[in-house]
């Protein structure tokens, strides 16, 4: 039989481990953050937001549509209902009740809220933090592009404002707390940590929001982003619906001049250049004698425009803003659109391997969208050309009308083979070609001269289309 064998631990490493997990977990306690005399400090400020939207006759209830459920005769069974139970005269929808949060700015009662949270109401009220004080609002303006308002109140006495922060200096993973009413419970807090900076969710022109894990759900929306210092460094705005822990807040940077513009005008007055532009890639660069891919091409100018009239053309690149650098065309985009109407501007220009300076004065951006127009039907079969996978011909007078390019320039892609360099790089059949690497092409034989006489010796052809109105750079590396 074998000898029994005892195992002995000596108790000091034991004791020594025990106490340096616990000391560890003590110090790791110590060291998060404490929010109670935040969110105590917050509270008096947040506001809960209700508004009613007045719905037309058959509104949502009773609205035919490809989303509601239809019953026989292609009819929605409750419009069906009510009609069969109280006749034609059936009662008219309630207006549409919808719930948001917002923050005061001052003591007479300026509040901060989101553009969708009083859109279209016929009607506001804003709830204070006691529970008992209830306000009608008007709204002093707003601005659907930041999804920004500005709302006011007339208080019985001096509210408790918050102030706004500085968002550029906020760092990622630095705690926040976001304040307001999710799903309609009053002044909830929830914290968390700034996740990323500069997030371009497709929102709209001005993207660049603040990311967070701090909860953030239907009801939010408004509700203030606050640092550790307790002040407001975003607007709690987006979330993304499929995820957890994905929240998204307009920064102050960006919120603090919308609203002082709100207040003073009513509207925002943005600055307007006048042109469309497009971000550069490499092959692009290449093609314009650029070492870096940034700045942003310009595709085409508007005649008459601010830039027109400073000179900027077609195929420039604008490298920088007041002498600061710009990366791509949301960096140009942004920083045009936060200068006023008639502020001077001084852009730098590169054009034919030489940088330029030019000197612009902005109008005010107007909310018109720019119509496109259709391509026209094709026209006879002409002799054409085939260059990298395009097969071309020359626009009849009547086709550049349609297409709204100058009679007798250009040439007109017929058919792109599958797999060809030109259809990798995304050009397409009734595409019109305007220029090469910035050399005017009228005809197919114009195109392969510069093909061969240019493009292969800088490596990459820079096309200069037309689509359907609108201009753009399309660019194909001469290896493919």
């Amino acid at each position: 039989m074998s000898p029994r064998v005892h195992r002995f631990f000596p108790i000091a490493p034991i004791l020594t481990l025990t106490l340096a997990l616990f000391t560890a977990a003590g110090v790791q306690a110590a060291s998060l953050p404490e929010f109670t005399d935040l969110a105590e400090k917050a509270a008096p400020s947040v506001v809960n937001i209700s508004s009613k939207v007045a719905m037309p006759e058959g509104g949502p209830a009773m609205r035919q549509g490809p989303q509601g459920p239809q019953g026989p005769r292609g009819r929605n069974p409750l419009e069906e209902f009510f009609r069969d139970f109280f006749g034609e005269g059936m009662p008219m929808p309630r207006p549409q009740a919808s719930l948001g949060s917002g923050f005061i700015i001052s003591q007479d009662g300026f509040i901060v809220t989101n553009n969708h949270v009083v859109q279209d109401a016929a009607s506001i009220e804003v709830l204070l933090d006691d529970g008992k004080d209830t306000y009608p609002a008007k709204v002093i303006g707003t601005d659907p592009e930041t999804d920004l308002a500005l709302i006011k109140i007339e208080p019985k006495t001096r509210l408790v404002p918050l102030e706004f922060g500085n968002s550029e200096q906020a760092k990622v993973g630095e705690w926040v707390l976001a304040v307001g009413n999710p799903f309609g419970l009053d002044h909830s807090v929830t914290a968390g940590i700034i996740s990323a900076k500069g997030r371009v969710i497709g929102a709209g022109p001005y993207d660049n929001f603040i990311q967070t894990d701090a909860s953030i759900n239907p009801g939010n929306s408004g509700g203030p982003l606050i640092n550790m210092a307790g002040k407001v460094i975003g607007i709690n705005t987006a979330i993304v619906a499929t995820g957890q822990g994905i929240g998204f807040a307009v920064p102050s940077d960006i919120a603090r001049g919308v609203i002082q513009q709100l207040r003073e005008h009513g509207e925002v007055r943005r600055g307007l250049l006048g042109v469309a532009i497009q971000d550069m890639d490499a092959n692009t660069a290449k093609a314009l004698g650029l070492k870096e891919a940034q700045g942003a091409l310009v595709a085409s100018v508007s005649p008459g425009s601010p830039a027109a009239e400073a000179g900027i053309r077609q195929g420039d690149v604008i490298t920088r803003v007041n002498g600061q650098p710009v990366e791509d065309s949301r960096t140009l985009t942004m920083r045009i659109g936060a200068m006023p109407p008639g502020e001077r501007v001084k852009l730098t220009v590169w054009r034919g391997g030489k940088q330029k300076e030019y000197t612009v004065k902005l109008a005010k951006r107007s909310a018109e969208a720019l119509g496109q127009m259709q391509p026209g039907q094709p026209g006879p079969q002409q002799p054409g050309g085939e260059l990298l996978g395009m097969s071309m011909r020359k626009l009849t007078d009547q086709e550049a009308s349609a297409l709204g390019v100058e009679p007798g320039r250009g040439v007109l892609v017929q058919a792109v083979a599958p797999g060809s360099p030109a259809e990798e790089n995304g050009v397409a059949p009734g595409d019109v070609i305007l220029e090469i690497n910035q050399q005017p092409v009228n005809n197919p034989a114009e195109a392969q001269r510069i093909i061969n006489e240019d493009a292969k010796r800088k490596g990459v052809a820079l096309l200069l289309l037309s689509r359907r109105g609108q201009n753009l750079f399309v660019t194909i590396p001469m290896g493919q």
